[in-house]
C-alpha cells in the first residue's frame, strides 16, 4: 500500500493529468509530472514538471526512481521506454496494458481472442491490400490508423468506390484496421476501476453523444435499458480482470438497435466521459485512480444526482474570451477549466456539468448553457 506523503508520477501533462494531480494532492500525496511540452495544464498544479521526451531514456529513469508509483493520462506513451523502466517502480496499469490499448490492430486482436463481442475488422499491414480488406467487409466501414488516433483523428468511413481510392491515399505506408460499420442505437461508456488485489468498482453508465467524432454530451444515467447498463457493466468487469488492470479503464461501446453491446475501444485511464463523476458521485474517477494504483480500498461510485456532463471545445473562443458568468450564474452547474493557454478549434479546453433530478432535465438546460456560450 503506498499511503498519502508518497509520491505519485503522472506520464502526460494534459487535462487528465491535471485533474489526477488536483484528487492526489487533496489526498496527501506528491505528484510529479512527466512531458515533453513544458508549462503544461497538469504541471501547473503538480508539487514538480519535468520536460523530456518519452523516449529520452535516461530522463525517465531518473523519474521513476523517484516515484513510488507511476501511471499515465493518456494511452499514447511509447510502450519501448517503459519496459526499460519497469524495474525503477511500480508501473500501474502495467506497461503491457498500455502497449495492447495503443494499436487499434492489438486490441482488436485483444478482443477477439478474449471472446469479446465487437465489430468484425481486417488488419492491414503497411503497403498492405486496403483495398481487398474494405470490399471483404463490405460497404459501409470505417478504416482507421492502427496506431495514436483519437477524438476521430486517422480515421474515415468507407461508403463509396470514391472513398476506398481516398482511404488508400491517407493510409499508404501505414498500418491500419478496417472495421465493418456499427448501425448502433447509442453509445454508451463504462469507467471502471480495479486494484491489484482484484476489488473492481465501476461507475454508472454514460450516454454519449459526439460532434464530429469528438464527445459532446455524456447523460448518466444512460437512457438505456436495464439489460444494456448490466451488459456494459458485465462487460467492463470481465475486461479489466482479463487484461490484468491495475488502475482505471473507460470501455466504450456501441449499442445495437436490438440492444447488443458491442465494445469499442478500451482507454487504459480516466476517461473524458467519466468526468461527471467529479460533481455527481461519491467518488471521482480521478480519486478512484489514485486509490487504485495506490493498492488503496476502491472508493464508492455511487451516483448522487443524475447529471451531463458537456465538452468546452476551443471554438467557443471564437468571438473571444466566453462569458463564464452565463455558466456560474446557474446553480446546477459545475464549471472546470483546463488552464491551456491557446484556444484552438476542437480542443478540449473545459467542461461543465449539469445536476438535476432527472437526465432529460440535466440534458436541457446542459444544451441551453452550451448555447449561451
Amino acid at each position: 500500500m503506498i499511503l498519502p506523503g508518497k509520491t505519485i508520477g503522472v506520464l502526460g501533462g494534459g487535462q487528465l493529468g491535471r485533474m489526477l494531480a488536483q484528487a492526489a494532492t487533496r489526498m496527501g500525496y506528491r505528484v510529479q509530472v512527466f512531458e515533453p511540452q513544458p508549462h503544461c495544464p497538469a504541471g501547473a498544479v503538480a508539487h514538480r514538471e519535468v520536460n523530456a521526451a518519452y523516449e529520452d531514456v535516461a530522463a525517465l529513469s531518473a523519474f521513476a526512481r523517484e516515484c513510488d508509483v507511476v501511471t499515465y493520462e493518456f494511452e499514447n506513451v511509447p510502450s519501448g521506454p517503459l519496459k526499460q523502466i519497469a524495474e525503477l517502480t511500480q508501473l500501474r496499469p502495467h506497461w503491457s496494458v498500455l502497449e495492447t490499448a495503443q494499436n487499434r490492430s492489438r486490441e482488436k486482436r485483444w478482443l477477439r481472442e478474449h471472446g469479446i463481442p465487437h465489430a468484425p475488422f481486417v488488419e492491414v499491414a503497411p503497403g498492405g491490400d486496403l483495398a481487398g480488406a474494405i470490399k471483404s467487409l463490405g460497404f459501409p466501414c470505417v478504416a482507421k490508423t492502427a496506431s495514436f488516433g483519437y477524438d476521430g483523428k486517422g480515421q474515415v468511413k468507407v461508403r463509396t468506390e470514391a472513398d476506398v481510392m481516398a482511404a488508400q491515399v491517407m493510409f499508404r505506408g501505414l498500418p491500419a484496421v478496417v472495421e465493418q460499420f456499427v448501425p448502433f442505437a447509442c453509445e454508451v461508456s463504462a469507467v471502471v476501476a480495479r486494484s491489484g488485489d482484484g476489488e473492481i468498482r465501476v461507475f454508472p453508465i454514460a450516454e454519449n453523444i459526439h460532434t464530429n467524432h469528438i464527445l459532446d454530451f455524456s447523460i448518466v444515467p444512460a437512457r438505456v435499458s436495464a439489460d444494456v447498463a448490466a451488459q456494459t457493466e458485465a462487460l467492463a468487469c470481465r475486461i479489466a480482470t482479463e487484461i490484468g488492470l491495475v488502475g482505471v479503464m473507460g470501455v466504450e461501446c456501441f449499442v445495437k438497435p436490438g440492444g447488443e453491446v458491442l465494445v469499442n475501444e478500451l482507454a487504459p485511464r480516466t476517461h473524458n466521459s467519466g468526468h461527471y463523476t467529479m460533481d455527481a458521485c461519491a467518488t471521482s474517477q480521478f480519486e478512484q485512480q489514485v486509490r487504485a494504483i495506490c493498492g488503496l480500498p476502491l472508493g464508492d461510485p455511487t451516483l448522487i444526482s443524475p447529471a451531463v456532463m458537456v465538452n468546452i471545445l476551443g471554438d467557443a473562443w471564437e468571438g473571444g474570451e466566453p462569458n463564464w458568468g452565463k455558466i456560474l450564474a446557474e446553480p446546477s452547474a459545475r464549471l472546470h477549466l483546463y488552464g491551456k493557454a491557446e484556444a484552438r478549434p476542437g480542443r478540449k479546453m473545459g467542461h461543465f456539468t449539469v445536476l438535476a433530478t432527472d437526465a432529460e432535465t440535466a440534458l436541457a438546460k446542459a444544451r441551453e448553457l452550451k448555447e449561451r456560450l
